[in-house]
């Protein structure tokens, strides 16, 4: 099986091709350029250097939230625009999922990502079989106390709101602190979550693929709000 993951997810980009478990191609960015210049010309690339077509792409994988609204638009936009025309099965893969793929060892991944207003998404999973132990959620920092101090140790903190959560366990926790690159989606963890998403069964057509963002966007709570007055 040839798997292409697609992130756009945040602030960075990434592009990868594997086909089983290698990896054939992976391209990242983290320039700050937006993502409608960066990312198409990524996936050109990974196509070219490859030599593959969108006809030899069996699976895609595309990073589906929690998020940025506008970033998880975009990746879904450029797969579902690949996928269509030849009907290939997407992988809804959630960003946190993706990321906890980037890490293997005895222990607990918890995958954070700074969500803003005093809050982080975030999910927790086995580090050796990448098993889900928390669903993915939206929530104050605080609310991570419980399952961190039960939580099988060694703890494996990734994501850009891993500084956040060094910032609040480093004192209390076993914690292994990971290079930087690791912090952030990668599209070779994308095509691993992918493949075994769509292996339990659980790939999509491309026009069941849609994002999920976990919370409202500003103006759906400004509207929330202003309706409260």
């Amino acid at each position: 099986m040839i798997c292409m993951g697609v992130d756009s997810s945040g602030k960075t980009a990434s592009v990868a091709v594997m086909e089983e478990d290698k990896l054939l191609y992976e391209e990242f960015a983290n320039a700050g350029l937006t993502h409608s210049q960066t990312l198409m010309p990524m996936i050109a690339h990974a196509l070219d250097r490859t030599g593959l077509t969108p006809a030899q792409i069996d699976l895609y994988a595309d990073s589906a939230g929690p998020r940025s609204f506008t970033g998880l638009r975009i990746a879904l936009a450029a797969v579902k625009g690949l996928a269509q025309p030849f009907a290939t099965p997407c992988a809804p893969v959630s960003t946190l999922e993706a990321l906890a793929w980037n890490v293997a060892g005895e222990g607990t991944v918890i995958c954070a990502l700074d969500a803003r207003r005093g809050e982080v998404y975030w999910a927790a999973f086995d580090g050796m079989t990448h098993a889900r132990l928390v669903p993915d959620q939206a929530s104050p920092l605080a609310q991570m106390d419980i399952f961190c101090g039960n939580c099988k140790k060694p703890v494996f903190f990734v994501g850009d709101g891993a500084d956040l959560c060094y910032n609040r366990y480093d004192n209390s926790l076993e914690i292994i602190h990971l290079p930087h690159p690791q912090l952030y989606p990668r599209g070779a963890g994308l095509c691993l979550a992918g493949v075994a998403l769509h292996r339990r069964g659980e790939s999509v057509s491309p026009a069941l693929l849609v994002p999920r963002y976990l919370r409202l966007s500003q103006a759906e709570r400004q509207r929330a709000e202003s309706g409260k007055e």
